[in-house]
């Protein structure tokens, strides 16, 4: 392709990226060095930058702590849940079934965040299954769906169905060559993963892990839906703008929340490159 036929072709995505991405995250980089009080009330003049009053307040620091760990927790019980599935699928190509079993693990694809937090509250809401199983049980209602177990559980249930499908599609493309070498030379099945099978499939379980974490640290349908005992940073970000007016504080925080995502996804990708390196 010449010169002018890159020039035109690239001209309209670069338009594109500047019009959509570049100028608003300029923008939204810049209203953080506004300076506002944490009631809003301060006169700009005289506060600090909102970067600094998010980095010196308690409350926000809690924010972004819960997000961190709740993703991160649903990150390592997505991966170690799909792992096995994944292996599965790749290796029964063919059973009675399978497109039926694949369907209703896709599924949740479907759902906004918001139905997802909707079908938590129906297994474990005040009026949920699980509240009416343990209320006739033992006369105890268990309602978990408001909090941050609620919140870890619509986490998964949207987190999964990706996760499977990266998995399978990697397990797929594992050397069978060197399975049967390894078994071969006596190596147990055990052996086999920790030696082969897992070390081939690190890339694929890292991208899908940086994935299932930068979903969930920006996830805001099942939070708000589920966000009345919940302290985490969509729902205060989403607090600051609207029930406070705090735009300056809000916008550092979506910067904070976007850097913290942005460096799981480059140290992410720079492991999972290196391993496939190494691998290859």
């Amino acid at each position: 392709m010449s010169r002018r036929g890159w020039i035109g072709f690239a001209a309209p995505a670069a338009a594109l990226f500047v019009a959509f991405w570049l100028l608003p995250m300029a923008r939204l980089a810049l209203m953080g060095f506004d300076g506002r009080g944490g009631d809003g009330t301060t006169p700009a003049s005289s506060a600090p930058s909102a970067y600094w009053i998010v980095l010196t307040h308690a409350q926000y620091w809690r924010s972004m702590l819960n997000t961190t760990l709740l993703s991160l927790a649903a990150t390592l019980a997505t991966l170690a849940m799909a792992l096995p599935v994944g292996r599965f699928l790749a290796r029964h190509p063919r059973f009675f079934g399978r497109g039926l079993l694949v369907g209703l693990l896709m599924f949740p694809l479907a759902f906004p965040g918001v139905v997802v937090g909707f079908l938590v509250i129906l297994v474990a809401g005040r009026q949920g299954l699980l509240a009416s199983a343990t209320r006739a049980l033992t006369g105890s209602p268990l309602v978990f769906a408001y909090g941050m177990a609620g919140l870890f559980l619509g986490y998964l249930y949207f987190s999964l169905p990706r996760t499977i499908g990266m998995v399978t599609a990697a397990a797929q493309q594992l050397d069978q060559g060197l399975l049967e070498a390894a078994r071969t030379l006596g190596a147990s099945a055990t052996r086999r993963f920790i030696d082969v099978e897992l070390p081939a499939l690190a890339p694929a379980l890292m991208a899908a892990g940086a994935m299932c974490f930068a979903t969930s640290m920006g996830a805001f349908g099942t939070v708000f839906t589920l966000g009345t005992q919940i302290d985490v940073l969509p729902t205060t970000i989403y607090n600051e703008f609207t029930n406070y007016a705090n735009i300056p504080v809000a916008a550092a925080l979506s910067v904070v929340l976007g850097l913290v995502t942005w460096v799981v996804l480059y140290a992410a990708h720079t492991l999972g490159g290196a391993r496939a390196g190494a691998g290859a």
